[in-house]
């Protein structure tokens, strides 16, 4: 069972390194251009980076913590933060009218996640 828990902990923190990474490093009028990311115009560029930077970190701690044994209880708190980031998205791309289930898949997926280092670790 702690082989699929990698498995999906990994997964998930490539999203979201890849996510965050794309947020942080791409000129914010290019980030608005993709239709997916018409949500863009809700936020100012530095809270677009401040996203993606939250995103990058809670990534990190998904992996670094259970990796290393160094403060492993950070890795489910590090899930349920993301859970956390993806509520709020949920609630956005609900107000805005926009498809709001990959947010609410991924809010799912890390507190299952969070739910499973807790009981397994």
């Amino acid at each position: 069972m702690i082989i699929a828990l990698w498995i999906v902990t990994a997964v998930l923190a490539l999203a979201f390194v890849m996510a965050g990474t794309m947020k942080v490093v791409t000129p914010y009028e290019r980030v608005g251009e993709n239709e997916r990311m018409a949500w863009v115009e809700t936020v100012n560029p530095a809270q677009l980076k401040g996203i993606g930077a939250l995103e990058v970190i809670g990534a990190l701690g998904l992996v670094l913590p259970a990796a290393t044994g160094i403060a492993p209880w950070l890795t489910p708190v590090a899930a349920f933060a993301l859970a956390g980031m993806m509520a709020v998205a949920v609630g956005l791309h609900l107000r805005r009218r926009e498809p709001f289930v990959p947010s609410l898949v991924l809010g799912v997926v890390a507190v299952a996640i969070g739910t499973g280092w807790l009981v397994f670790a």
